[in-house]
């Protein structure tokens, strides 16, 4: 696992960080100092891999601040981004998965604090915290269901379709208010976005660029603002 510029731990942590995400939401202060000292907490430096497709899963994270960008390999050596993990959620949950090694890469979308704490001690939350299991298995199970509909838009939709959903949820996962309309709260690049809609970076730019003449969106320096959702959702119905 990379953890590179950042190899001390950070401060002691209050239980408030905890107490309103979901796995942990139904614990008292107490035991969620439990759950607190068994973790390490960490800061990455944006493009960190967190942890490698194929590792042992000997860890287990909860994402406090910044954004994650899973990635998978295929068979000739393309990256495919699969997912972005906002703020606030597990990850590197292949426990979950019945699986003993990731079954894909993360790496942070910009600089990002994780707690993670080892896999061992997976079952015994499952066990001993109410709500932990069934809020995971619900997050498996939203992440599960976001790829499927991942899979019915590269077999269905037209490119111009898939880019124009993919930038209706990023905005949605991870936007932020500025003057000019709905800002994706970290760096991506038009590389990242034809990686996530499996097309190539010229027709990105292509339509990107047109889009931005039609004042739909603004794309600069590795960051992309929707300015106008309505119609990048009638572009991704069309």
């Amino acid at each position: 696992m990379n953890q590179e510029a950042s190899n001390k731990t950070l401060p002691r942590l209050d239980e408030s960080l905890l107490s309103h995400l979901p796995p942990f939401s139904r614990l008292d202060r107490r035991q969620i100092r439990s759950v607190l000292d068994l973790a390490s907490s960490r800061r990455y430096h944006a493009g960190t891999h967190i942890f490698n497709e194929g590792d042992p899963a000997d860890r287990f994270f909860m994402l406090l601040d910044g954004y994650v960008r899973v990635m998978r390999v295929t068979a000739t050596g393309e990256q495919v981004t699969v997912l972005h993990i906002p703020c606030g959620q597990l990850l590197g949950i292949a426990r979950a998965l019945g699986r003993d090694t990731y079954p894909a890469t993360a790496v942070t979308a910009a600089e990002s604090i994780a707690l993670s704490w080892p896999t061992r001690l997976w079952d015994s939350f499952v066990a001993d915290y109410d709500g932990f299991a069934t809020e995971t298995y619900k997050t498996v199970g939203f992440r599960v269901g976001e790829m499927n509909n991942r899979i019915v838009e590269m077999a269905t939709q037209q490119v111009e379709q898939r880019v124009a959903n993919a930038l209706l949820r990023l905005a949605n996962q991870a936007g932020r208010k500025v003057e000019d309309g709905i800002e994706i709260n970290f760096p991506i690049t038009r590389q990242d976005l034809s990686e996530l809609t499996a097309t190539t970076l010229h027709t990105v730019s292509r339509l990107l660029s047109g889009w931005e003449k039609q004042g739909l969106v603004q794309s600069r320096r590795k960051r992309i603002t929707v300015c106008d959702p309505h119609a990048l959702v009638v572009l991704s119905q069309a």
